[in-house]
């Protein structure tokens, strides 16, 4: 009897090795937590605003390509295919990039707090995103986003629209009024 009791305390100790070494350290514990509650709705936004970005340059590439080989009859019909196509792309880019979120996280922003912050300072933090009043804020602050860009947009207007009739005008200067489609690149006869 003697014999199982010391084999079994080999044993446990034996086992309890690697679930020791197992243990997290509690300010990666505390970091892990503090940027789950930071991603709300803004982690979300830039998602959203890095797929627009890759969209954006797709745009820019494809857009004077349906201009120039696509003639004018099928246009209509070919820019509503590549708007199909490119809404496809944003949202698997969207989601693609979404699907890294965690893994950065993990792999960047948790050694990154952990390293800069106290578990004391850690827990305060988790503490201030566990907040209601940081918890609305961050249910609401699209929509404030969306009020704030809406009024700024309509109070720049009118200097941005007078600015740009003054970038027209210079470059009018420079470049002339030749119609663009001429497709010649010649300047028209003069008469």
């Amino acid at each position: 009897m003697k014999k199982l009791f010391v084999a079994l305390a080999v044993a446990g100790t034996f086992y309890a090795l690697p679930m020791q070494a197992q243990t997290v350290d509690p300010k990666i514990d505390w970091a892990t937590k503090v940027v789950a509650l930071q991603q709300g709705p803004e982690l979300d936004r830039l998602v959203q605003q890095l797929s627009g970005s890759a969209a954006q340059e797709l745009i820019a590439k494809w857009g004077p390509k349906l201009e120039t080989n696509v003639p004018k009859a099928r246009q209509q019909k070919a820019s509503e295919d590549l708007n199909a196509e490119l809404k496809k792309y944003a949202d698997d880019t969207s989601s693609l990039i979404s699907k890294q979120v965690s893994k950065v996280s993990a792999d960047a922003l948790v050694p990154a707090y952990a390293e800069r912050f106290t578990l004391d300072e850690l827990k305060q933090i988790a503490a201030f995103f566990e907040s209601p009043a940081i918890k609305k804020y961050q249910s609401t602050a699209p929509e404030l986003g969306n009020i704030f860009v809406q009024k700024l947009v309509e109070a720049s207007r009118p200097d941005v629209m007078a600015r740009s009739k003054q970038f027209d005008d210079a470059a009018t200067k420079i470049v002339g009024n030749a119609p663009a489609s001429s497709g010649t690149g010649k300047a028209p006869a003069k008469k």
